[in-house]
Order: C-alpha cells, then structure tokens, then sequence
C-alpha cells in the first residue's frame, strides 16, 4: 500500500482541515451557478419540465447575527434543497432579509442616543431612515456572510429584502387589493400600546412575564371586586356579573345603583353577560374598556360608554383628579391609600403571581388602548375571484378565517408534526381583527392620502398639491406574509411565479407558527387564489445541553461561527440534525459538535484507505461480484432506500442518523476491515470485485452524506479519480 501513496493526493495523508477548504468550497458551488434552477436546466442537470421543489428562506432580521436557531433552519432547509436538486427537480430556495421595522428602528434610535443624546424627533424623518437604512446594509451583508459559512445553496441572483422595490411594489398592491375588498378599514378599537416603543404592537409580539404584585379586593357599593390595577379604575362604571348566577339573581340588567368612588359618588349600572367567569375571585367585576380588549368587546356588545384612563406615555388623564399627569406606577399606592381611607379597601394580597404582557421587542408593559388604527377583518366575506384552492370555487364568497381553516383540514397545507393543527385551529378561531398600523416611521409607509375629506388609496401619491401621506407604517408582518409570491415577482405574472408557486415546504421554528405561517396562508389565499406551500416544517428550539433556553443573560449560548471556526461546518449542521426530530427541541452541546468532526475525519480516512486500494484498478465496468460483495451492494441499496424514504416524509433526522451509522459502524468498522485480507491475498477475481465494491460505495456515500455534511463530502469528490460529474451538489441521487 505504501507504493501507492504517491499517487494519492497529498491532502490526504494528513487529517481534514475544514478551514483550509470550506470558503473554497463554497466558491466552487457559487462559481458554477448550480444554485439558480435556470443554470441547471440550460446545463443539462435538470430538464426544462422537470417537477420543481421551492423553498423561500425565512427571511433573518437585519438587526443582528445568526444564532443556533438559524443555523438549525438553514441546514433542515439545504438538506432538503440539496436532496431535491440531486433528484434532478427545478430546485430554487430564494435568500432574502426582512426589514424588522420595529426591532431595527429600536436598536438604530438605542444607538443614536447613546453616542448623540438625540431622539428620532431631534433627527427628523429623512435623516433617522437614512441612518437606519446604513446600518440594515452592513448587518445584512454580516448576515449573508454567516449563512454562506454555513453552507446554504441559495440561489443569490434572486436575492430579495422585505423593503426593497419590487417588494414595496407587492405591498402597496395588495394593500389596495384588501382594502377595494373592504377587507382593510380603518376603525377604533382595543389595540397593543406600548408606550416605551409608541406604537401599536400586534397579540404575537407580546412576551407574558410571570410577576408578582398586590391584588387588592375593594367594595364596589354592595359588591367587592379585585384587580392588581387600581389605577385603570377611575373610569370604572359599569358592574358586570353572569346571567347565571344565583348569587346576584336580584340584580336586574340595566339596573343601576349609587355608591361611592375613588373620587366621589358616582351611578354604576349592572351588565349581565355570558364572558364573566363565575368560579373567578366575587364573579363580579368592574370594567374599563378604553384599556382591556375583553372589557372592549362587552362594552360593544352592549352600547356602553367608553372612557380613556391613561394616556400613550403611561400617565393618568383628567379624569383621574388630582393624580392627574401622575405615572400609573407612582400613582398606585396614592389611589389605594385614598381607597383606604374611606374604608373602601377590603384586603391586599401581597403574593399575587400573574402573566403581565410587555412589548417583545421594548419590554415596556403593554397598555391597551382603544385607538383610529388600520385593521384586516377576518370575518368579512369576499369572493374569490380565481380560486385554485380545492373546495372553493372561483367567485364563491368565503372570509379570511374559514380560508384558513379549510386549507389545513383538507391537507391542501400539511403542517408538520400534526399536533400543532390543535394550536393553529385555537389560534383561528380567537382571531381578532388584525391591526396593521404602527406608529413608526421604518417601513412601509401605509398607502394612503388624505386632503381635507378626501382619501386617495393607491400604489403613489395623487397628483396634485395638498396631499399628506398618511404617517404610519404598515405591520412588518404584512409584508413578509407575501414572502412566497412577492419574492416570485408578483404582481407581475412572471415565469417563476407561473413555475415556483406554491411552494413546496415552508421550513420554520414552530414559535412563529401564528406571527408568520398563518398570515402568509391568509395573504396568498386572497391575493393568489391559491395556498403559498404544500407542507409546512416546523423545526423545535435549540437549547443548552440542560435543555434551557439559550440567551445572554444566562451565559449559555452557542455562538455557530465559533463552533464553524473550531470544527468545521459540516459538524455544526450534523450535531443540529441527528436526534432533532420534526417539532422537537434539541439540547446542543460543544461537545457534541466536536463528536461530529471526529465523523468527518473518518470520511476521511476512508477515502484515503480506498483511494490506496483503487487508484491502479479499472472502474470502467462493473466486474462480476462475489457472492458476499452482492450482499454487501444489496445492503447499500436497503440503506438508500431507508435514506430516501425518510428524507421524502421529512424525517431527515433517521435519515442523517442512518446514513451516519452506514458509513461508521458498516462501512468502516466491518466492510474495510475484512477487506484488508481479501485485497492482499484474494484471487484476482475476489480483488477486483472488491476494489470496485468499495470504490462504488464510497461514491454512493458520499452522494447520501452531501446533503447532510456538503463540504467535507465536496473536498472529498474533488479528488475523485472516476466520477459521474464535476461537482458532486449535481451528481444524482443514489437510486436502488
């Protein structure tokens, strides 16, 4: 064996260096223009009808780097990507970066006032938008960066970024199209404030924080109510108790009664109404609908007054009295006292343990208020006017909701794993109406003009003097929920769009199943007539090797680009895969992806020990086998059967781990070892079917392990003395 070492490329009689390869490698692939479908069909790798797979990647927000939880969807969406292109499919997966109006405006005015000491008002319009704009370009270059050093095989050509031209062009349409429809409008309603980011913030991007505070229990006239904000309660008159209950049967609706407040005597009227929860604290409660979504709904069920309590900076109005301009947290203990004093206080609870929503992009406490915002209504019936959703005819009236619903118990979209169907239904049938609007000024402008009465709503401004957009930008949901036909070119009828859409499988963290994938079922279905993917991927969280959450303040996270600068990618994207099952949370540790890279050096050798058995042999033909190496090929076909049959039912999990196992425990521990013998003293005729046994395996392995590990598996390839194509991410899949 030594006597061929020569003719063995010097590479591999050392161990495998990733960081001498992987950019290299990653050149290579860009550089052959294998990632745009359109390259591979006028190459010959792909016909022209072939059945495509398309995939849009989820676009990051450019307000920072990649963490584990993106390295995870990358590499579950390049495996898929890789195994699909290697099956000869149109295969496109369409980069892109999302806008992230509030968190990037956030950080962008965070920074600005703690260099200058300026606020967004101090800088003005043009000037704070320029800034963000700078500072989204270099993050988002940062960010192409760090998913190219993972190994994605997106196709840049077709690059998109939520605010962009072509993207705005899509918004604005169909902005117009919903609200011809009448299903955007402008009302006032209970809606999200917070008052640290001031803007509304829509029911997803809430954080609830477990706190503990006082419940207070106070007499209401000849009733006692409690709450854990005292302050909300000046506008307070109306008491509310379920029809059904015995204990206030006396109790007539519409009664009204006398009593003293915190700021006097006022008349209190009783509302009877199915939403009071009876087996909760007194079953009876005071309400203030300015500031509470449920109190907002009974008071419209009913035609009661509405009274706001708070302002958007979080200081009381004058109706509060003398506490006036106070802030709601120093006014508190002043209102209770004051309660105290006029022996209206009944008890305090000093260990109440509640959910307080915040702001999850701020963290200042939400304060609902009833606000002119633009909204999308998701009861409101409308016709399709070209249907190709199974079930609903072109022109048939349906609404946003049953849209929804329908396409997920038709299976027309299959959300995996299943049980997450249970929350999507839950999600549906509580939705309210969505509000768009926000109160900042990075975004897409709403669209929409106004002068005196007039409202102009179209994809520009109105000709003529006069006219004022108006100020607030558009949900950055809104836009990204167009993400699979905007990022095809609609509204233009393109041939992507005719060619790419629907999507084949959305791959995405299932904590964004409802900010994310229901909003982009609702906007392709009215906007398409169609669903925007076939199968929805949801991967789980990636956590600590104690199973917590990875964050800053607990000092346990895992940076990727560290883990890729000491192992390599290939063992990064593997320790992410093997063990995650569709749904499922993975506990990841640095030892763990060291383990990895031990597997890639094992390719390694292998390739090394073959390469010394097989570089004077002639592959050309296949020679007639030995009866044990046709068991050993049989074997191989089983294992790419498995292999195929899970990565088809999206079970890349087995199929990592199977091929892994293969490779280690089959191929190297057993099949090499008793080749040792064989091939320095078999026949000529037990050599040669070995020899080639061994040579057509460590192809057929490689070809299984590229989606999984593509750059070791590439390096390898390169040097293959005998191959079926130049570069191994377009060789065909291994097929039994």
């Amino acid at each position: 064996m030594s006597d061929t070492n020569k003719h063995i490329p010097e590479k591999f009689l050392s161990a495998y260096n990733p960081k001498e390869s992987e950019d290299a490698i990653y050149k290579l692939w860009e550089n052959s223009g294998y990632f745009n479908p359109d390259t591979c069909i006028e190459k010959k790798i792909t016909d022209a009808d072939a059945e495509h797979f398309s995939i849009v990647l989820p676009p990051p927000n450019v307000t920072g780097t990649l963490h584990m939880g993106h390295a995870s969807m990358l590499s579950v969406e390049d495996i898929l990507v890789r195994y699909n292109r290697m099956l000869g499919k149109r295969t496109l997966w369409i980069p892109g970066t999302d806008h992230a109006a509030i968190a990037t405006q956030s950080k962008v005015e965070k920074e600005i006032y703690k260099k200058e000491k300026k606020s967004r008002y101090d800088l003005g319009r043009e000037e704070l938008l320029k800034r963000i704009g700078e500072f989204a370009q270099e993050s988002h270059d940062t960010i192409v960066n760090q998913v190219k050093k993972i190994g994605a095989s997106l196709d840049w050509s077709r690059e998109a970024f939520t605010l962009d031209t072509q993207r705005t062009k899509a918004v604005y349409t169909a902005f117009k199209n919903m609200y011809d429809a009448g299903l955007i409008y402008q009302g006032g309603r209970t809606v999200n404030w917070d008052p640290k980011g001031q803007t509304v913030i829509s029911d997803d991007e809430i954080v609830y924080k477990e706190m503990t505070d006082k419940f207070y229990t106070f007499k209401y006239g000849p009733f006692e109510i409690g709450t854990a904000r005292p302050e909300t309660k000046f506008g307070d008159k109306y008491v509310v108790m379920h029809p059904d209950d015995k204990r206030y049967e006396q109790y007539k609706h519409g009664q009204q009664i006398d009593l003293e407040w915190i700021n006097g005597p006022i008349t209190a009227t009783i509302i009877k109404d199915e939403a009071i929860d009876m087996e909760f604290g007194t079953g009876v409660m005071t309400i203030t609908p300015w500031h509470s979504a449920i109190d907002f709904e009974i008071a419209q069920r009913h035609g009661l007054d509405v009274e706001q309590v708070i302002d958007k900076y979080g200081k009381l109005l004058p109706i509060a009295g003398e506490f006036e301009g106070q802030k709601i947290s120093v006014a508190r203990d002043a209102i209770v006292e004051k309660l105290k004093e006029k022996g209206l206080l009944v008890s305090v609870d000093e260990n109440y343990v509640h959910n307080v929503a915040t702001a999850e992009r701020t963290g200042g406490m939400i304060e609902p208020q009833i606000m002119k915002q633009w909204f999308i209504d998701t009861n409101k019936e409308f016709a399709l006017s070209d249907s190709k959703i199974d079930g609903i005819q072109s022109g048939e009236t349906t609404t946003l909701k049953k849209l929804m619903r329908h396409v997920v118990e038709t299976k027309q979209i299959n959300i995996l794993p299943s049980r997450f169907e249970k929350d999507y239904y839950r999600w549906i049938d509580n939705l309210r109406p969505w509000c768009i609007s926000r109160q900042i000024w990075y975004g897409h402008r709403i669209p929409v003009w106004y002068k005196g009465d007039e409202v102009f709503v179209g994809l520009e401004a109105p000709e003529g003097d006069g006219w004022e957009q108006d100020p607030d930008t558009l949900d950055t949901w809104f836009s990204s929920g167009l993400w699979t036909f905007s990022t095809l070119g609609w509204p233009d009828d393109t041939a992507d769009l005719r060619n790419y859409h629907p999507t084949t499988v959305l791959e995405t963290g299932y904590d964004i199943l409802f900010f994310w994938v229901a909003r982009m079922i609702l906007m392709s279905g009215f906007n398409m007539g169609s669903i925007p993917f076939k199968n929805v991927y949801l991967h789980g969280l990636v956590r600590d090797e104690k199973g917590k959450k990875m964050s800053k303040s607990l000092g346990n996270i895992i940076d990727p680009l560290d883990m890729i600068e000491k192992y390599g990618a290939d063992a990064a994207r593997l320790s992410l895969i093997i063990g995650a099952a569709v749904g499922n949370d993975l506990k990841l540790s640095e030892h763990r992806i060291k383990g990895y890279k031990h597997f890639a050096n094992k390719i390694w050798n292998i390739t090394r020990f073959v390469l010394e058995n097989t570089l004077e042999a002639d592959l050309s033909e296949n020679p007639t086998l030995t009866t044990e190496d046709e068991k050993h090929q049989k074997a191989l076909d089983e294992v790419v059967a498995h292999i195929t049959d899970s990565i088809e039912h999206f079970r890349i999990d087995i199929a990592a781990d199977e091929v892994y196992h293969y490779i280690w425990h089959e191929f190297a521990d057993k099949i090499l070892e008793e080749s040792k013998p064989i091939l320095q003293n078999g026949t000529p005729k037990e050599v040669q079917s070995r020899q080639w046994l061994l040579y057509h395996i460590l192809t057929t392995s490689l070809k299984l392990l590229h989606p999984f590990m593509p750059f070791v598996t590439e390096e390898i390839w390169q040097s293959l003395p005998q191959k079926d194509t130049d570069i191994l991410m377009v060789a065909k899949w291994p097929r039994v």
